[in-house]
């Protein structure tokens, strides 16, 4: 077999599980994004394989997530009947019991360990999951659409092999869950951009929380405001995670792409575009990290297709034509969807709008650069 330079993970088992008709998060995106990068001939590439993928079995999901969490979540996916445990998180409208769903959930987790596995043990450059990125999940709670934790359950694995691992999460929502579980080491650096948590879900990730004991300084948070546009989101990018990640020098990052970001997302305040979602992943890309990429958010079904084609494309070094192949519109325009290109142009908010939200944004970094870059980069 040739060497894997990319690998894209994908299972077709996730088509059979359904958050309910009215539920945002829809599965079938994942299905989309496959269709559009088959349609760009993204699947032929020279040195790149498609993987499916195995379940993570339950010593796998333990290495995050409690006996009695794992438990109820089998016994509710089992059930006939929906069932609803507050204590555990299940059975709300944010996440609902449907039959299947801990399998679900535990592919999910598998899917994500694949990647990890191709990047750590056959070297491969990249490797993305399309259905990673689950990144609320706590120790023993379920929220915001997720239940098991992938991310979390991977870098534990490719941590207890002795690497150091960053995770970046460029999804609108903060990475609650997974700061969570490496709030007090160093061994793992966390990165979230995202929109603020003083008026938005989840209600975290404030530039304050920088980590505890040998973990202090390890957790970084960067909350915008509503109305943050390209321009705004790339100068975060660039200020805050770019040098730290080159200054915490990982053996692996792990990054969650979601693209509920973009200023169409109908769950969502930002305004960001493929503009500044392709220069953040060209820029990942061009670290030469070995790089575990999840999927994430993204709540309008074509902009998720189109981003993650993008984000494929560039971490296969593959320059795209601006319109959409024929082959793909002939199949959306039946559903209602009338795109025809892939790209967006650079997007600037309404100026008042933005100048609160570049003023936030800057005073954001400046507290960054006095609180954590001394602990990673030494004195600045």
């Amino acid at each position: 077999m040739p060497p894997c330079r990319t690998a894209l993970i994908y299972s077709p088992l996730f088509g059979t599980f359904n958050y309910g008709d009215d539920h945002p998060f829809k599965l079938e995106r994942i299905h989309m994004a496959y269709e559009l990068m088959s349609a760009y001939g993204l699947h032929e590439l020279p040195h790149m394989q498609i993987r499916d993928c195995l379940a993570a079995s339950d010593e796998q999901l333990l290495s995050f997530h409690t006996p009695a969490y794992i438990d109820r979540l089998k016994e509710f996916s089992a059930s006939d009947v929906p069932r609803a445990d507050f204590r555990f998180g299940l059975g709300d409208a944010d996440c609902p019991v449907f039959k299947g769903l801990f399998e679900c959930a535990a592919l999910g987790a598998g899917s994500t360990l694949e990647a990890a596995r191709l990047v750590e043990e056959e070297q491969c450059d990249v490797a993305f999951n399309l259905t990673g990125g689950w990144h609320h999940a706590h120790r023993a709670k379920a929220s915001g659409f997720s239940y098991i934790n992938d991310a979390v359950i991977a870098i534990n694995w490719l941590v207890a092999r002795g690497r150091r691992v960053l995770y970046l999460d460029i999804d609108a929502h903060h990475g609650d869950g997974v700061q969570e579980a490496y709030y007090d080491t160093d061994q793992v650096m966390t990165i979230s951009l995202h929109e603020s948590g003083v008026y938005f879900y989840p209600g975290t990730g404030f530039e304050n929380e920088i980590g505890e004991g040998r973990g202090r300084g390890y957790s970084v948070n960067v909350p915008l405001l509503a109305h943050t546009d390209d321009a705004i989101y790339l100068k975060a990018f660039d200020e805050v995670a770019y040098p730290l990640i080159a200054g915490f020098n990982p053996d692996i990052i792990v990054t969650q792409i979601g693209v509920d970001t973009f200023r169409t997302d109908p769950l969502t305040n930002l305004e960001i575009t493929t503009y500044s979602y392709c220069e953040i992943i060209t820029k990942i890309k061009r670290l030469k990290i070995p790089w575990v990429a999840l999927g994430g958010g993204g709540y309008d079904l074509m902009n998720t297709a189109r981003a993650w084609t993008l984000a494929w494309a560039i971490m296969n070094n593959v320059e795209l034509n601006p319109r959409l192949p024929l082959s793909f519109i002939d199949k959306i325009e039946p559903l209602g969807y009338q795109n025809r290109v892939l790209l967006d142009a650079m997007h600037w908010a309404e100026e008042d709008e933005r100048t609160v939200a570049l003023a936030a944004v800057e005073k954001c970094i400046a507290s960054i650069k006095k609180t954590i870059f001394p602990v990673i980069l030494g004195s600045c």
